[in-house]
């Protein structure tokens, strides 16, 4: 039962040898997935594609919107093989055992990667995916806007992240982000009042999207100036995709050029990403979309999780100020002292193990997953393919991923 389990699981898997670790054959520039048919992204915010079409569709997300180029660096930071290959891992999550097979099928993993101390302990891609796909990164998009504010109050752009959002984002003066900070927003603790329902043509999350279909120049920071006050900035967490597109303006504000070209000066160049990224934009030529759209490939989001890991270094130099990352990813308290299980658009960890470990992960819906483990040098992506945006009955995330470094922290 359990060789069967294996096979059904390995067919349209691409599971890459050691050797290819390496070294691995030159590819033609050309998108290997371009002429595939995919879905409209209202499809895949109801969870209306076919699990066929979203796998599609997640590899293609610059076809349904305008996007900006992240430039790649020339110089690839190297990923080698691992000492040891992870094989399997065995844990539980509420109660039931689960192992990475499991994992794979219950979750519809499209690709992982684990890596370990910066060597690659496993990369796997099923249902198509290869090394040169590039993958919705939904709102682990969220997380990459965050880092990138880190940058920028490292160059000086931004004096603090206590400093009023309109000392940035001038436009939002008289709205209800009159009188919340950088962090506050940072914090999705800004006050405004916000429905994010994936599903829901009648909630804010929809009514965004349908600013950035629409595709007209500010039409996305319009909606967020209308927004009506629900608490004091700072006493109220709420979870806020339009917060992020505030956040996006907050950053453009300040360093005064896209945040694609920002993201490949400070990062994506300095760390030596492998491979061209993509993210979307709120119009043609417009702002980049703080909370979502992103798409790059297995080994570079591998790469961004391990430059968090090593602490904002890149190319010899501290991209983020001392202590961002650790400020960043643990967990927040809230005005009046209300504990936050959130950091600066990261998620901690809130095991035992994880809070020991200090792990964070960036989330996003569909499946989305992309973890660091600080103390046990683990850092694991997964892609999910799940159709429907919140899925239940799926396996724990961070419960694969803190067995995964349980399994890797001494080797």
């Amino acid at each position: 039962m359990r060789t069967q389990r294996v096979l059904a699981c390995l067919i349209g898997l691409t599971l890459l040898a050691p050797a290819a670790f390496a070294q691995r054959a030159k590819s033609s520039t050309a998108y290997p997935h371009a002429s595939e048919p995919i879905g409209s992204v209202r499809e895949v915010y109801d969870g209306a594609l076919s699990p066929e079409s979203a796998v599609r569709t997640f590899r293609n997300i610059d076809r349904l919107f305008p996007t900006r180029t992240v430039p790649k660096s020339l110089t690839p930071w190297p990923l080698p093989p691992a000492a040891t290959t992870l094989t399997n891992v065995s844990f539980e999550d509420k109660g039931q055992a689960y192992d990475l097979i499991d994992y794979l099928q219950v979750n519809r993993i499209a690709a992982l990667l684990v890596l370990k101390d910066g060597r690659v302990a496993l990369e796997m891609y099923r249902y198509g995916n290869t090394p040169q796909t590039r993958w919705m990164s939904m709102s682990v998009a969220k997380s990459i806007t965050s880092t990138l504010i880190g940058a920028a109050v490292k160059e000086g752009y931004i004096d603090s992240i206590n400093d009023d959002v309109t000392n940035y984002a001038p436009a939002l003066a008289g709205s209800v982000y009159e009188g919340a900070t950088v962090r506050d927003v940072l914090m999705m603790a800004s006050g405004v009042r916000w429905t994010e329902v994936y599903t829901d043509p009648t909630s804010d999350r929809r009514r965004l999207l349908e600013a950035q279909i629409a595709q007209q120049p500010g039409g996305a920071m319009e909606l967020m100036e209308r927004l009506p006050r629900a608490a004091e900035p700072g006493t109220l967490n709420n979870y806020n995709t339009g917060e992020t597109q505030v956040a996006a303006e907050i950053l453009r504000g300040a360093i005064d050029r896209p945040l694609a070209d920002y993201l490949s000066e400070r990062i994506w160049r300095r760390f030596g990403m492998e491979a061209d990224a993509n993210w979307w934009l709120e119009s043609e030529g417009g702002i980049e979309i703080g909370g979502s759209g992103f798409s790059a490939t297995l080994r570079d989001y591998g790469r961004f999780g391990l430059f968090m890991q090593r602490g904002g270094l890149a190319g010899g130099e501290r991209i983020l100020p001392d202590g961002w990352v650790d400020e960043a990813t643990s967990p927040k308290v809230l005005k009046g002292g209300d504990k936050l299980a959130y950091g600066y658009l990261w998620w901690p960890g809130t095991s035992p193990g994880s809070r020991r470990d200090r792990t964070y992960m960036g989330i996003g819906i569909h499946g989305q997953t992309l973890y660091v483990n600080p103390a046990a040098k683990v850092v694991v992506v997964a892609w999910g393919a799940r159709p429907e945006p919140m899925a239940e009955g799926v396996i724990d995330d961070f419960a694969f991923c803190d067995a995964v470094a349980d399994a890797l922290r001494n080797e």
